[in-house]
């Protein structure tokens, strides 16, 4: 993770997941994102939190 945002595609790239099951987890409310331009971006710190809520979920 090179940047303090991502875009969908690296996001989803990241996680090993399609851009499907990302706007998923976005429409959910478990990813939070935010629009610049057109362009909806993921900050790295909530795709960390993500994978931490994930992992809480499956314990």
């Amino acid at each position: 993770m090179d940047g303090p945002v991502l875009t969908v595609e690296e996001a989803a790239a990241q996680l090993k997941v399609s851009r499907w099951t990302l706007y998923k987890f976005i429409r959910s409310g478990q990813l939070k994102t935010f629009k610049a331009g057109r362009r909806r971006l993921v900050p790295v710190t909530a795709l960390t939190g993500l994978v931490d809520l994930l992992l809480e979920e499956a314990a």
